[in-house]
């Protein structure tokens, strides 16, 4: 296994960083690996194997390698998704008791690790019975703390960005409150709404992990989060967390594969979930197909949320408070990025006019569209028109704690290499890399 110098010495050195062990490694160090049979000290055989694992797309040992394995190797812990009930249910209160948001896995994101869960929740997406026998008995309060906390990060998680220190409590919350409660006593109807609430503060947890750029940690949560709405028997919330790891599967690289994923979630929900986490699910999908430069898939699948976003508005029925986020106006947001992917850039414009989502509720969704309405004049040689939207995205997401925010203002300046000997240009690259550089300092 081999891959660039270049390219290892800039990947060691970002996950260094990521896991808060900044560290500088430089061609020579990768020669010493790779050339001169000299093997490392801990942590790098740990972030050699993440950056193979990323390139494989799968789980690797730093023994496979001919390292040492890592002290600090966590091995398979979260990627777990057990048939049984209450097994599952043990390895997912491990991983959450025993896993921090700043801990190093001992692997990237892993394609390969999704494979089993999609596999058993396809198959079999809802466990017989879920009470269970504890000294404590959960009750209504109980259950309606979970759901609370759970909404009150997801907003915060919107307004701000995953760093949040309210979003970064969730993974406390699950380790204090979810596990005391999972492992009390419940009826199968209660523990159907336990199982349902706790997917849910695990599907925010793997939320902000992601907006962090922390993939492995979110790979984890979201399949342990898949794997309690399959205890829980909910077919909206499985088909929810499947849709948000086909997303993070998109973003990582693989769309490919997150067709099949978005798909399979609405194939497996279309009879059972509501319209608009069915329309969530389209339009996931639409943006992977987008990815992989597919206009007519991706104006499909788009067509189809829309379609069934106007079903939700007009008949909600019994709706889950948790999808109530994907508005019409969220999704024109989507559709911008969708056809800038498509290099549609006046299709995209079109659609921004429609995005009319609140700075003050959704602070990092707007500010991230600004940046792609930004490479959309570009893409249509409007280069004063990408600066105005540009330096109003640097405004806005000034404020937001997200790694991925930081990413889209990075693809606006790379976008803009073109024109870099223009003075504007010049000033704007400065601005957006002094609030990139803000922006890093208020995570770490």
């Amino acid at each position: 296994m081999t891959f660039s110098e270049a390219s290892a010495e800039t990947t060691n050195t970002a996950l260094a960083e990521e896991a808060g062990e900044p560290r500088a490694y430089t061609q020579t160090s990768v020669k010493n690996w790779t050339e001169r049979g000299m093997i490392p000290r801990e942590p790098v055989p740990r972030f050699i194997a993440m950056a193979l694992a990323e390139r494989l797309g799968r789980p690797v040992d730093p023994a496979e390698i001919g390292m040492p394995a890592s002290r600090k190797n966590t091995g398979d812990a979260g990627l777990d998704f057990h048939r049984d009930t209450h097994t599952a249910v043990h390895n997912a209160a491990q991983f959450w008791s025993t896993v921090h948001r700043r801990t190093v896995l001992n692997a990237a994101f892993a394609l390969g690790a999704n494979s089993a869960p999609l596999t058993r929740w396809l198959a079999v997406p809802a466990d017989p019975d879920a009470s269970h026998t504890g000294t404590r008995r959960v009750g209504r309060q109980d259950l309606d703390s979970l759901w609370a906390a759970a909404a009150h990060a997801q907003r915060q998680d919107s307004r701000f960005g995953g760093g949040t220190r309210e979003a970064s409590q969730v993974d406390r919350i699950l380790r204090e409150h979810a596990i005391p409660l999972l492992h009390g006593g419940y009826t199968d109807a209660v523990g159907r709404e336990l199982y349902a609430g706790t997917a849910e503060l695990a599907r925010v947890a793997g939320w902000s992990a992601l907006d962090m750029g922390r993939h492995s940690l979110a790979q984890r949560h979201f399949i342990q989060a898949l794997r309690m709405a399959k205890a829980a028997g909910s077919m909206n919330v499985g088909c929810h967390v499947l849709t948000n790891l086909a997303l993070q599967t998109t973003l990582r690289g693989y769309p490919d594969a997150a067709v099949d994923m978005a798909q399979g979630a609405y194939d497996r929900a279309r009879h059972q979930a509501a319209p608009r986490v069915l329309a969530f699910a389209r339009l996931i999908e639409a943006r992977a197909h987008a990815r992989l430069g597919d206009r007519r898939a991706a104006a499909a699948a788009l067509t189809d949320s829309e379609r069934l976003l106007q079903r939700a508005d007009t008949a909600p029925g019994n709706e889950p408070s948790w999808i109530s986020y994907y508005t019409p106006a969220r999704m024109s947001a989507d559709a911008v990025e969708i056809h800038r992917d498509l290099k549609l850039p006046d299709a995209a414009l079109r659609w921004n006019e429609r995005a009319t989502m609140s700075a003050t509720d959704f602070t990092r969704s707007v500010g991230m569209r600004m940046t792609l309405v930004a490479s959309a004049h570009l893409q249509r040689g409007d280069l004063d028109r990408a600066l105005a939207d540009g330096h109003g995205a640097v405004v806005i997401l000034s404020s937001v704690r997200s790694a991925r925010a930081t990413d889209y203002l990075t693809s606006v300046v790379r976008d803009m290499a073109p024109w870099r000997r223009n003075p504007q240009v010049a000033d704007f690259a400065h601005r957006a890399h002094q609030a990139i550089a803000g922006t890093a300092t208020r995570v770490t």
